[in-house]
């Protein structure tokens, strides 16, 4: 097991556990003349011991045993390497500032003194042992204990011989004499349920392709106000082969078909959902117990990797839902880790999740905050990826979250305000802007908590874009109404400018609000058939794409799904070949389209001189207009949007004379609408109206979406 010395003068004692071993020796490597010590057996189990005289303390060796078969072999013992992780290492860990820890702990394939094998490393503070067990050592915890670093916590040792592919947990004893076994912390790669056990895997080896992309990203970091046009997916129902027992695609067989979509589509980058190894389908990648691993379920890590390198050379951003708020009480993974509440708090009050039935992490220790920090890091190091989407930021700022009186402990000043997780979300947005600018770090926060998209420096958390969920909610709430019921709906339309400009905004229609019950986008709007409701559909996603804020839609929402989603099938793709749902792809397509290519719709979403209101108090006529403009009015959008039953002509004040284009028509026969319109555009006459003195008189379908762009001639 290790050389011991006995001594200056003596020598050392050298002890080893070879299983089933009928004979163990020291074969000295570096003397003159190859000296072998045989050592004796004191255990049926293959427990050896031996003293070697005249020895210095370190000295090279490999232990040769014989088994019963007559078989012999001869390896380096794993205790005659020194520790791989420095007291520098250490210290900047327990300090909670190691923001490199991903490559320390867990489990990497080295070569020490030209010794190939697997450093294993693991935080378990609390623990009387820890092993590393595999198929190595037939998962007996007996062989390979590891050791304990000073005062830091951390486990360590170095086995030769192994590497990439190998199988491993940590086999822990408790202060109480419990064993469990435990998946690695930072494993990068997991074998599939019920096994959950970690594989070496090296994941520095894939040859990036993507430096003229990484080139651009870096380029435009400092800007915030670009075209970010996102394709929200789940990856294991985008698209599935029902020719092979309906299972979802993989990695490199979902890049090349997804980014020829989105490229046809217009989007700018997709959101997927999270892929961090989970081990239940059903939580949609939400419960992570794999915080540095892509799940298995669609391929290896490299496969991973070429998903993102093929999107990046198609021009498309990959963004990633990222897990800190919570995970999972899956008895093999971080849940009482090492029989102490390790990275979770003991009180339920603090460390219970009381809406997912989860754990809430313990934001205080800094080890924690290392932990998550170099989650966040490594899947951007390692994956090249565009942005992270931090899921339930809400349930991490306050400490009250989904609690009532008495559920709940106050911070340190007697707030509600979670004080340790605050200044974790703004460590980790510094840090991801400072090792990898041009990264969007994007908050999924459903409260009036100030400043989420303010700088650090200045008071706030430090997140580039937060979504906007009240926009949302207001907006559903309209369009699910009756067109006759609308008129006493319309600040539902016109309230979320009120704070439109307090935050840099993303307008979201996401993978939660087409689950559980609550419909489908399609089935979400008022009407009775499905042309009326399709009719409501486009004319909702023209006036979302005009409307200030970058843009999310989530996967089937682009061509009017009609059933709501579900994560163990594929989308409902047929529906494509009739015209109420190709027409509302189309739309999303050319709305994209426009978008990307127009600046004063996608880098004019956060300049408050860009937007005005031209009419929104009509509300029996169920309307609103208003003006997208660049700062010097030279180029100027009209978005008249028409949310009532009847056909109207309706004069609207412009700010310029001239003729108006019509850009987009959601009621056009393309569209699968009725075709009425405008008939390509409108010359602006000298009637005044809304405060202009010109104005042009529009022609509006029922439950339709006109967008108008100014011309001088």
């Amino acid at each position: 097991m290790h050389p011991h010395q006995r001594g200056r003068s003596q020598g050392v004692v050298v002890r080893a556990l070879v299983c089933d071993a009928v004979s163990c020796s020291v074969v000295e490597l570096d003397a003159k003349v190859q000296s072998v010590h045989a050592l004796k057996r004191l255990t049926d189990e293959g427990f050896f011991e031996g003293f070697i005289a005249k020895r210095p303390e370190i000295f090279r060796y490999q232990l040769r045993a014989t088994f019963p078969n007559g078989e012999t072999r001869q390896f380096f013992d794993p205790y005659s390497f020194l520790p791989t992780l420095s007291a520098q290492d250490l210290y900047l860990f327990n300090e909670g500032n190691e923001h490199r820890v991903f490559e320390k702990l867990g489990a990497h394939p080295r070569e020490i003194g030209g010794v190939p094998g697997v450093a294993f490393s693991v935080w378990a503070p609390s623990a009387a042992r820890v092993s590393v067990v595999g198929d190595f050592n037939r998962w007996d915890g007996r062989f390979f204990p590891m050791r304990p670093l000073g005062a830091s916590g951390v486990w360590e040792l170095f086995v030769p011989g192994l590497g990439a592919g190998e199988l491993y947990k940590f086999a822990i004893r408790t202060q109480s004499g419990r064993v469990s076994v435990k998946s690695d912390p930072y494993g990068t790669f997991f074998e599939a349920p019920p096994g959950n056990a970690a594989i070496v895997c090296a994941t520095n080896e894939f040859k990036w392709s993507d430096r003229d992309w990484m080139d651009r990203r870096k380029a435009e970091a400092n800007q915030l106000d670009r075209p970010i046009s996102a394709y929200e997916l789940h990856l294991g129902s985008w698209k599935r082969k029902p020719e092979d027992n309906n299972r979802p695609l993989t990695y490199r067989e979902l890049a090349p078909e997804l980014a020829d979509y989105v490229v046809e589509m217009g989007f700018t980058h997709v959101e997927i959902m999270p892929i961090a190894e989970h081990p239940f389908d059903g939580s949609w990648g939400y419960q992570v117990t794999g915080f540095f691993a892509p799940t298995q379920r669609f391929g290896t890590p490299e496969d991973f990797a070429w998903f993102v390198d093929h999107l990046h050379q198609r021009g498309i951003g990959v963004i990633l839902d990222w897990v800190p708020a919570h995970f999972p009480r899956d008895a093999f993974a971080l849940a009482e880790f090492d029989g102490s509440h390790l990275y979770e708090h003991a009180d339920p009050r603090q460390g219970a999740h009381m809406d997912w039935g989860t754990l809430i992490f313990n934001y205080g220790r800094n080890e924690v905050r290392c932990f998550l920090i170099a989650s966040a890091l490594a899947w951007l190091e390692r994956y090249h990826l565009d942005g992270l989407r931090v899921d339930a930021v809400a349930s991490m700022l306050y400490l009250d979250y989904s609690r009532t009186e008495g559920e709940w402990i106050p911070n340190k000043h007697g707030g509600r305000e979670n004080l340790e997780a605050i200044e974790f979300l703004k460590q980790v947005n510094d840090l991801v802007h400072h090792y990898h600018p041009g990264v969007m770090m994007i908050a999924e926060e459903s409260t009036s908590f100030p400043q989420v998209t303010r700088p650090t420096g200045d008071g706030g958390l430090g997140f580039d874009y937060k979504w906007n969920m009240g926009w949302m909610n207001d907006t559903l709430r309209y369009f699910a109404k009756e067109p006759v019921h609308r008129r006493w709906h319309q600040s539902d339309l016109t309230f979320g400018m009120l704070y439109q400009y307090a935050e840099n905004f993303v307008t979201v229609f996401s993978h939660d609000e087409v689950v559980h019950g609550k419909a489908s986008m399609l089935f979400k709007m008022g009407g009775w058939h499905i042309p009326e409701k399709a009719a409501n559909l486009r004319s909702l996603y023209a006036h979302m794409w005009c409307y200030p804020g970058k843009k999310l839609l989530f996967m089937g929402g682009e061509f009017a799904q009609s059933r709501e989603w579900n994560h163990s099938t594929s989308l409902d793709w047929h529906l494509c070949l009739y015209p109420d749902h190709e027409g509302v792809r189309r739309l999303v397509r050319d709305l994209n389209k426009l978008y990307v290519n127009e600046p004063v719709l996608s880098r004019n979403d956060y300049n408050p001189n860009g937007f005005r209101w031209v009419t929104c108090h009509d509300a029996d006529a169920n309307l609103i207009a208003y003006l997208r403009m660049d700062v010097f009015e030279q180029t100027l959008f009209l978005i008249v949007a028409h949310f009532g039953g009847a056909t109207r002509s309706y004069s609207v004040g412009v700010p310029r004379r001239g003729f108006w284009r019509e850009v987009i028509n959601s009621n056009s026969e393309y569209y699968g609408g009725t075709g009425l319109g405008n008939e390509g555009g409108l010359e602006a006459s000298a009637i005044e109206r809304d405060g202009f003195a010109q104005s042009v008189n529009v022609k509006l379908a029922p439950l339709s979406t006109s967008v108008f762009r100014w011309s001088a001639g």
